[in-house]
């Protein structure tokens, strides 16, 4: 028997939990789901009600997003991702659905998406570059496919400005946190500082994952596998934990801190104690967003680690190594998570003192002579 092809059908593999392949079929003009598999009664019967339906979504917006939806590209994002980008891509439907493709190739369109991102950005800043990221990533994934000839938002600036790179746990700050925190709160803070990784990667972190002197994971949001050397004092925690599930961070009873789809559980309880500690004051959930940035939250431990990676010694590649930042954004390391402290500063002149090519330069004075006598030679004198 020869399966024959059904023009007018998309075709979306995932792989499910249990490792298996799944296919699901949609109507490429109406997006609409076809039960079952091709041939069978229910799909074909599915396919002449989409085809009743008129193609009102065609050479639109939003014919590319319903596109980029059911793509590989977006197959790939992480769940918690693809339910962010289709969140806002709904909004975007509504304000942007109709315009046409045509009307993408005309130089003010980019303006009219500017006039939009400031519209949002007078009250929430971060969510308007957001939506305007995500329509980019749909305009760039048309532009690839040949749909348009350019995606319009290409390069457009962001309104936002995120950097947090000066808000870091100090010692202080984590001594006062571990004084009264529940067990299970002292675990979390342990793990994120000695891995640096982020809160959803460390809630699910198993103890599989777990090999003696190795941590091995793979990084929810951007899929690179990281393998993270074990230090002294993360070991004496985890040898001494009672393994009361698959994952290594539970709540008392032993359950997981995500269930259902809902991972903010531990969260939660952190902001309940981060109040309790005195390291935000009461009524910070009642604070604008704005006052509520000026507070430490759970991950900036994960740059916190870096800092502390970093006054270690380290130098960026070894950084990424533990972090699992790309050797690409290496460079942006600095910018984005590495906040200068006194101590960086402090292995900064010492280096610069003990160095033999930095001598000349230590040992130039004021006064008639201009040079304290040299203790050694430096490389290149006579």
């Amino acid at each position: 028997m020869v399966k024959a092809k059904i023009k007018g059908v998309n075709t979306v593999r995932k792989r499910l939990a249990d490792g298996t392949i799944r296919e699901y079929f949609y109507h490429r003009a109406t997006g609409a789901p076809l039960p079952g598999k091709p041939g069978d009664p229910a799909f074909m019967a599915a396919i002449v009600e989409a085809e009743k339906i008129a193609p009102k979504d065609v050479g639109n917006v939003n014919a590319l997003i319903r596109e980029y939806l059911l793509s590989l590209t977006f197959e790939r994002k992480a769940t918690s991702t693809q339910r962010e980008y289709k969140r806002m891509l709904t909004a975007l439907e509504i304000k942007f659905g109709k315009l046409t493709i045509r009307a993408l190739e005309s130089p003010r369109v980019r303006g009219v998406f500017l006039d939009y991102q400031e519209e949002i950005g007078r009250d929430r800043p971060r969510e308007a570059d957001n939506r305007l990221s995500v329509l980019s990533a749909v305009f760039t994934y048309a532009a690839r496919k040949g749909r348009i000839k350019d995606n319009p938002l290409a390069g457009f600036e962001r309104i936002y400005s995120g950097d947090r790179s000066e808000m870091i746990w100090t010692a202080s700050d984590i001594a006062a946190f571990m004084a009264a925190a529940p067990l299970e709160l002292q675990q979390a803070m342990i793990l994120a500082l000695h891995t640096g990784q982020r809160y959803g990667d460390l809630i699910r972190l198993r103890w599989s994952d777990f090999r003696g002197e190795m941590i091995s994971l793979k990084q929810n949001k951007t899929r690179a596998r990281v393998t993270i050397h074990v230090s002294q004092a993360l070991r004496r925690m985890l040898d001494g934990m009672d393994r009361r599930g698959p994952f290594i961070l539970t709540r008392p009873d032993g359950r997981p801190w995500f269930t259902d789809g809902n991972d903010k559980e531990l969260g939660r309880q952190w902001a309940a104690h981060m109040v309790a500690c005195g390291l935000r004051p009461e009524g910070y959930s009642e604070l604008p967003k704005a006052a509520q940035a000026e507070y430490l939250r759970f991950n900036d431990l994960r740059g916190t680690a870096v800092t502390l990676l970093a006054e270690a010694g380290n130098g960026i590649p070894q950084i990424c190594a533990v972090t699992g930042h790309t050797l690409q954004s290496a460079t942006r390391i600095l910018e984005k998570y590495l906040a200068m402290t006194p101590a960086l500063s402090k292995a900064a002149i010492l280096a610069f003192e003990n160095s033999p090519e930095t001598q000349f330069a230590n040992r130039l004075q004021t006064g008639p002579q201009g040079l304290q006598p040299a203790t050694h030679k430096v490389q290149g004198e006579q």
